[in-house]
């Protein structure tokens, strides 16, 4: 994948926007982070994923999935854009889209999903 994969994966949910964080490339919706580039790495930083989730995850997948020092302790995991794919990725975006989108948005957009 690229930055540019994500892009066109993340603007699937409703009021994505590209943006920046921490002066690296980032999507956001009403301000609030989805994810992130980071370009050291060519990683995304993925929020709201449970401790018990991120170390599954790179035990199972160590080329993929991995972490930092800096983000021991956080619910973040850090997935290689070189071995990730739309599949594996967009779990992750929907899972934080909900938590961050406000509730009557994240309502609409199942209620359309479930109509079809």
């Amino acid at each position: 994948m690229t930055w540019d994969d994500v892009v066109a994966l993340g603007r699937k949910l409703p009021e994505v926007e590209v943006s920046t964080s921490y002066g690296t490339p980032a999507l956001k919706v009403r301000g609030k982070l989805l994810t992130r580039l980071r370009p050291e790495d060519d990683s995304l930083v993925l929020p709201e994923v449970p401790a018990e989730e991120c170390e599954m995850l790179i035990d199972a997948d160590p080329d993929t999935f991995h972490t930092t020092p800096h983000y021991d302790g956080y619910a973040i995991v850090l997935a290689r854009l070189g071995t990730l794919d739309a599949a594996r990725l967009m779990p992750f975006l929907e899972r934080r889209w909900r938590a961050i989108a406000p509730k009557r948005l994240a309502a609409s957009f199942v209620a359309r999903g479930a109509r079809g």
